[in-house]
């Protein structure tokens, strides 16, 4: 069986991720062992959720978030 390896980060991370999103993010375990995947991926995020480009609501976003976790098994 295939193992996704996934950190913890430090304190400090935390302290800004809970912050910034009021919890700490399953996403951020997976990707803190590679920061430079990291980095990229949240350049994207704030792009796609914090740009004035994005063609979609924050309510769209959230909606297909949903579906996108209940599909990989996220709310179990």
């Amino acid at each position: 069986m295939a193992r996704i390896k996934t950190a913890v980060p430090g304190a400090t991370l935390q302290r800004i991720a809970q912050n910034e999103y009021g919890y700490m993010p399953g996403i951020v375990q997976v990707l803190w062992p590679d920061l430079l995947t990291a980095i990229g991926t949240g350049i994207l995020y704030d792009h796609l959720h914090h740009g004035r480009s994005s063609k979609l609501s924050r309510l769209q976003r959230e909606m297909i978030a949903t579906v996108v976790n209940g599909k990989i098994g996220g709310a179990a």
